[in-house]
C-alpha cells in the first residue's frame, strides 16, 4: 500500500471506524484513543497490506486494540468503584505472627518442615527433597497439604486483621 493509499483508506474509514468503536466502549474519549492506535498500526505494516485488504486489516486492527483495552480495563478497575468503607477497619490488630505460629503447630511435622523450607527457607522442591529423604512429588503433595491446611485454620486475611 502506498503513502496515498493509507491516507485515502484513513479518510474513507475514519467515521465508521470511529463508530464501530463507540458502540462498543461508549466513551468518546477512548474511541478515538483506539482510533489513533489503529492508524498507528496500520501505518507500521503500511508496507505489507495490500490497498483491497487495508479496509478489513484496519477493522480487524480495531477490534483487537478494542479487546486488548478492555482487558485491561477490566483488571484496572474504576476508582469510582471504590467503596470508602473498605479502605478502613475497625477491628483490632491482632498479632499475625502468632496466628501463624499457631496454625503451623497445628500441621504434622513433615508438612510444617516442608513449608518452612520452602516459604521461609526458600529451598527448592529437589533441595527439600534431599534434606527430608523424600521425592520431588512427595515433598509437592506435602506443601500442598500444609497451605491447604493453615488457608482453612487462618480463613480469610480479612478475619485475622
Amino acid at each position: 500500500m502506498t503513502v496515498a493509499e493509507y491516507n485515502q483508506c484513513v479518510d474513507s474509514y475514519s467515521d465508521s471506524l470511529y463508530r464501530f468503536i463507540l458502540k462498543h466502549i461508549k466513551d468518546e474519549d477512548v474511541a478515538k484513543d483506539i482510533v489513533q492506535d489503529t492508524y498507528e498500526k496500520v501505518w507500521r505494516k503500511v508496507n505489507e497490506i495490500e490497498s483491497t485488504n487495508a479496509k478489513s486489516y484496519m477493522f480487524t486492527a480495531a477490534h483487537h486494540t478494542l479487546v486488548d483495552y478492555t482487558r485491561k480495563a477490566k483488571k484496572q478497575g474504576d476508582y469510582t468503584e471504590v467503596i470508602e468503607n473498605n479502605l478502613k477497619h475497625e477491628k483490632q490488630y491482632s498479632d499475625l505472627k502468632e496466628i501463624l505460629n499457631a496454625a503451623l503447630d497445628k500441621l504434622p511435622e513433615i508438612q510444617k518442615s516442608v513449608v518452612l523450607l520452602r516459604d521461609y527457607e526458600g529451598y527448592d522442591y529437589s533441595e527439600i527433597g534431599k534434606i527430608t529423604n523424600l521425592t520431588e512429588s512427595q515433598v509437592k503433595v506435602y506443601i500442598f497439604r500444609a497451605r491447604a491446611s493453615l488457608k482453612n485454620y487462618i480463613g480469610k486475611l480479612e478475619v485475622v486483621i
